[in-house]
This record gives structure tokens, sequence and C-alpha cells, in this order.
């Protein structure tokens, strides 16, 4: 195992113009297998582990929240160790900000929030899935104090934030504010978050300031979404599997992320380890490296080479497009040919 301290931080990758790709999604796929119920009961998942304590009843909820994030933490860093990824430790927007929108108070929440990050000496600092943009300054404000790198995403789409603030406007804020790494995470759909990112970029240069890139959508298509995204749509959160993306689409996504510049590309909710291996893998010659996963799996499903039925051999390397009917077809990836749905390429 890496010790603590010995690889390279988030900013050094990045300065070198290197690809950093962002793991995400553990909600819903947590919640898909059984652990937590949908809502607010996320860490409970930890504590059925004996990683996160051994007694829970006899603890206040705020010394229990404190164990599951300890817990969280040490096993985030147990799996970094063991490659050369790293660990980061986010804070998300806090009730306090509608219900009272005192500065104050929700830096107090947020730096409570930090102790366990410091203590456990995570190697980045990210504050995402704010709609408002004013919090979110506090928050990086806030988060900055450490002395960590600092990402910060918004939930929003091309449309800007919850008070008609452009995304151009909402990134210079985030850079001024003290943000490292800017861009939006959650709500929208791949391509309407390059989009939107590819808006903040443009705000901040026109500024003259700099910044480093993020992305980390939804996987699902969200064409039909207005400036609240998903959360809106009548299949939230429970019928949304007709949307997820596909692998190959994921694939588009990272490439069409790297050439509007975004070089710390990842994924949301609905994302599953395949997808983000689809992204690993279609920026694996830009990395230098391929995914661990990508041992026991073809690059645009070359595994179909050996399949006893030749129709299926005939679909490697094809682009498949099983979108749900009501929805737009995404544009196909430059390596692939443009078919009609669930067509195939003979070779």
């Amino acid at each position: 195992m890496a010790p603590v301290g010995s690889k390279r931080g988030v900013l050094e990758r990045m300065d070198a113009g290197e690809v950093v790709i962002g793991d995400g999604g553990f909600v819903f796929a947590l919640e898909k297998r059984g652990y937590v119920k949908a809502g607010p009961w996320t860490p409970e998942a930890a504590a059925e582990h004996p990683e996160a304590g051994e007694t829970r009843c006899s603890y206040a909820y705020s010394l229990i929240g404190q164990q599951i994030n300890e817990a969280a933490c040490d096993l985030a860093r147990e799996v970094a160790s063991e490659g050369d990824a790293l660990v980061a430790g986010g804070v998300s927007q806090t009730p306090s900000y509608l219900s009272c929108k005192s500065e104050d108070e929700v830096k107090k929440i947020l730096k409570k929030q930090l102790d366990v990050f410091i203590k456990k000496n995570v190697d980045f600092l990210i504050a995402e899935y704010f709609e408002h943009v004013e919090e979110a300054e506090w928050a990086v404000q806030v988060l900055k104090a450490t002395g960590k790198p600092v990402a910060a995403t918004l939930c929003i789409g091309p449309e800007g934030d919850m008070h008609g603030v452009t995304p151009g406007e909402c990134a210079v804020r985030l850079v001024k504010a003290g943000a490292d790494i800017v861009g939006v995470n959650c709500h929208f759909d791949p391509m309407t978050c390059v989009k939107t990112v590819a808006m903040m970029k443009a705000g901040v240069e026109k500024a003259g300031l700099k910044a480093h890139y993020m992305t980390q959508p939804l996987a699902y298509h969200t064409p039909d979404c207005s400036c609240q995204g998903f959360i809106d749509l009548p299949e939230f959160p429970f019928a949304l599997e007709p949307r997820i993306l596909t692998r190959w689409e994921m694939q588009h996504y990272a490439r069409e992320a790297y050439k509007a510049g975004i070089r710390y590309i990842g994924g949301c909710c609905g994302f599953e380890p395949y997808h983000i291996r689809a992204v690993a893998e279609e920026l694996a010659t830009e990395r230098g490296i391929l995914p661990e996963a990508s041992q026991k799996h073809g690059v645009w499903g070359s595994g179909l080479e050996m399949h006893t039925k030749p129709w299926v051999r005939a679909r490697f390397g094809c682009c498949l497009n099983p979108a749900p009917a009501e929805l737009p077809l995404p544009p196909a990836p430059a390596t692939c040919v443009s078919l009609p749905r669930f067509s195939c390429l003979l070779f």
C-alpha cells in the first residue's frame, strides 16, 4: 500500500494535463443493492459493517454520524491505497441556507462536517450538489481555509442556478471564492453537463481567471428536464432505469468532455462500475493505462468476437443505441458507424 501523502495530488495531476477519473453514484447503487432506503438514511449502510463501530444505540446521533464518516474515510483510504487513487471528502448544500439564509450558520454546519475529513487527512475536498451559487461560495471559503485543494460543483444546467445566475458567472464566483476546480454534478445527463461546464469555462476565461474543470453527471438521459433536472421527472427516483446510458454512450461522453477541456471526468447518480470503466477505457490512451476492470472486459465489446452465435459476433464494435423510444438518440461516437437502432455492422 502506498503511504498517505506519497501520491501526487489532484492539482499536481491536473496541472500536468492528466485526466482524473471520478467515481460516483454510490447512493443509488447502495439502494439498488438493498443497503439503504431511498432518502436521508444512506449513512446507515456503513453501520451495517463492523468497520463502522461495534455499538450504536448508546450514542447520540452526532456521534454515530462521526463514527460512520470516520469508517467511510478509512474504507475509502484502504481501497485507494491498493492503487494510485485519491480520497476526497465532500460537503453539500444545507437545509439552513433556505430556512435562515445565515452565512454564519451555514458555515458553522460546513465546518463541523470537515472535522472528520481533516482528521483522516483526505487528499482533497469537494463542495458538491449546490443549487445556489451563493451557498457554494460560502462552502468554498470554508473548505479553502483548510489548505487542501478544493473542487466545487453545482447541480445546475445551462439555465444556471436557482436564481438564474448563468453558469459562466457561477464559475467566476466560485473561482474568486477560492475553488481550484469548478464544474457540475448530478441533476442532468452527461452531454447537458458537458455543455454547462463549457459555458463555465468560457465565463472564467472571459474574466481572465484560471481554473480546472470537472463534470460528474447523471447516468440518465434528461433531454426533457427543466431547471431542476431529474428530480422533477415523474420517474424519479424509482423508475429511471429506461433512461440509463449504455457503456457506448458513456465512452462518447468521456470523449466529448475531454474535447471540451474537462480533465476531471466522473459520474453521479445512476453510474455503475461498468460506466466508470467505460470512461476510463475511452481515455486509456490519454491516461496511459487501462483500468483494473478491463482485465476481464473487451473494449468496444471485443469479447463478442468469440460468441457462438454469428449474428452476435457481428455486433462486435458496432454502435448500439438502445435508448427509450420517446427520447432522442445521442450522436454516435466518432469511432463508430452511425446505424439505425439495434442494427449491427458486419465484419
